[in-house]
């Protein structure tokens, strides 16, 4: 049974925020750090990798929808999103292999909630969209299949933290650390005994400064200040994303 497990998700290379995060004294003592996707895609990609590669043990990754894509983009098939292909351009060939060797669900004991299922979008697939106010049986649907003993679900993808009920089953959003919508900051959950979001303040001036001046990517200071500025709000992004979950 682990104790204490931290879920860090949609860093997208942001790594200023990765490392406000990394410093948190509730991450840095957890016992395990679960990274639930979308890690690399972004202007610091090869930056965030090897910063989580030092973890070591100490941390669990699962692969999202961009995990999927950088490999595709590495391997000849471009990604609809610049910043993804201009990111698989920049990887190693270790790292590529290693994101195309992430697995897409990891269920862990953790104290309080029992078996937890780690996921970036849903147990079935690294792109399907599920909100804090989709239908019950929308998430009946996503769910299914799923074994009884699986009491909590952890996903991210749609970047916006949430806790909610579905059936006697908890499902937690952390939120996005790297392109949080809804507040300026990085978004990451606190899991043993309970479930804790929590939000790391950091100088997002300073960090967009950073961004724009250590990162490649042609549009990385336009990227850092619409991201990590979080100019996009919960409520615009439920707007875009609400017809994705078949309402």
């Amino acid at each position: 049974m682990i104790e204490r497990v931290a879920v860090l998700s949609d860093i997208h290379g942001a790594l200023p925020a990765l490392e406000a995060v990394l410093a948190e004294p509730d991450v840095a003592g957890a016992d395990l750090i679960v990274i639930t996707g979308d890690i690399a895609s972004g202007p610091q990609p090869v930056e965030v990798l090897d910063r989580l590669a030092a973890l070591g043990d100490r941390a669990c990754w699962v692969g999202g929808n961009c995990e999927r894509e950088l490999v595709e983009a590495r391997a000849g098939r471009p990604s609809p999103h610049d910043v993804s292909n201009w990111a698989a351009s920049q990887l190693r060939d270790d790292q590529v292999a290693r994101l195309a060797a992430l697995p897409l669900t990891v269920t862990l004991p953790v104290a309080g909630l029992g078996e937890v299922l780690f996921c970036h979008a849903t147990p079935r697939d690294d792109e399907e969209v599920v909100l804090v106010d989709s239908r019950t049986a929308r998430w009946f649907e996503v769910f299914a299949g799923l074994p009884a003993e699986v009491g909590t679900v952890v996903c991210g993808h749609t970047h916006m933290p949430f806790t909610r009920l579905v059936d006697r089953r908890l499902v937690v959003n952390p939120g996005s650390i790297g392109m949080p919508y809804g507040g300026v900051g990085a978004w990451w959950a606190l899991l043993g005994p309970g479930v804790q979001l929590r939000r790391t303040r950091y100088d997002v001036d300073a960090a967009c400064a950073r961004v724009a001046a250590e990162s490649t990517y042609p549009d990385a200071a336009a990227w850092a200040d619409e991201y990590l500025r979080s100019r996009h709000s919960d409520a615009d992004a439920l707007v875009v994303f609400g017809p994705l979950d078949g309402r």
